[in-house]
């Protein structure tokens, strides 16, 4: 797993729309995360109170295994802006680079017959459609839950704290090298990351 070409985008101005509320003239309100900020930030999910969090957004490139993609769509956090596809490319992937440590080499082969096979079919004159067709479905149903991909997403700082709160410690090594990432954001350890969490980062630090 893997994140790039990360871009945070309107930090300091939703910081200032958080003080809104109990604002009486609005140009007075500043940047400073002060305690009420990180209160507003550090609120229950679903009461509302963090609503200045949506406001921040960002963006970055993520790579990371099916099994992965599969969990991110389920969750709806992000909004794709695009990604690779197996289903236009997987017969010009490199099927073992594009495979994680945990895909078995005895996996990796059998794709990688599949995608000749393929490619044998699809350069045949002789070839049917439903010939083209039924390889190329072999090839595509048998790529494992270990091969990766890249997408550009974007997000905001609501989302990754409730991301956060439920993936921190998951199963799955990606989630947790994620949220590590997270903990590095500009402010997040004041905005998305729990107390508890940050006293115990201080304590190891």
């Amino acid at each position: 797993m893997k994140v790039e070409n990360i871009k945070v985008n309107d930090l300091f101005e939703s910081i200032v729309a958080s003080k809104y509320p109990m604002a009486v003239d609005t140009k007075k309100c500043t940047t400073e995360i002060t305690k009420t900020v990180e209160a507003l930030a550090q609120s229950a999910k679903g009461e509302g109170h963090d609503q200045f969090l949506t406001g921040i957004r960002i963006s970055f490139d993520l790579t990371c295994s099916n099994k992965m993609w599969v969990e991110i769509e389920r969750y709806r956090f992000v909004e794709f802006v695009s990604s690779q596809s197996t289903m236009h490319r997987i017969a010009r992937f490199d099927i073992k680079s594009q495979c994680n440590k945990y895909v078995d080499p005895v996996i990796v082969k059998r794709v990688e017959e599949l995608k000749e096979e393929y490619l044998a079919v699809e350069k045949n004159e002789k070839s049917t459609p439903q010939e083209k067709a039924e390889a190329y479905l072999k090839l595509l149903y048998n790529v494992p839950s270990g091969f990766e991909l890249t997408a550009r997403l974007t997000t905001n700082y609501r989302a990754l704290k409730t991301v956060y709160a439920q993936r921190k410690n998951h199963r799955l090594p990606e989630w947790r090298a994620f949220c590590r990432l997270i903990e590095e954001l500009p402010y997040a350890r004041q905005l998305i990351v729990p107390k508890d969490k940050q006293k115990e980062m201080g304590a190891e630090k």
